[in-house]
């Protein structure tokens, strides 16, 4: 490694028993790993509850953000992953809580499944340091 590229750990990370970096540091730009609605013991939260998971989702982010010293703000792209596109009026909404204008640019997709059955969102970003 040099000292342009980095991982980025998290102790006590609830990922890292499936073997994946929370989020990688090349340069001035973080890339976070997919975030989902794990809870700090690495049980899933609010399963069956898209609100839940979301807010869930948001708050890894912000936790996984802070540790490489980022913020919301500095986040420039989002990918969205849903198992269900009906939640997607859900996301504009989300948009305008979690971000301010200008937003991030932003890809949202539905897909057939995610890693456990149960979930029902994830996102993975692009963020400034």
């Amino acid at each position: 490694m040099t000292d342009l590229i980095k991982p980025i750990t998290l102790p006590d990370d609830p990922l890292a028993p499936y073997c994946i970096a929370p989020a990688w540091q090349v340069g001035d730009l973080l890339f976070l790993s997919g975030q989902a609605s794990i809870g700090a013991d690495g049980s899933i939260v609010g399963e069956g509850d898209f609100d839940a998971q979301l807010a869930q989702t948001f708050a890894n982010i912000e936790t996984v953000l802070a540790a490489a010293g980022s913020d919301l703000s500095k986040i420039v792209k989002v990918t969205i992953y849903l198992t269900d596109m009906g939640n997607f009026p859900k996301i504009v909404e989300a948009r305008k809580r979690w971000f301010t204008p200008p937003y991030p640019a932003d890809t949202t997709l539905e897909v057939r499944s995610l890693a456990l059955p149960e979930l029902m969102v994830e996102i993975d970003v692009i963020a400034a340091v």
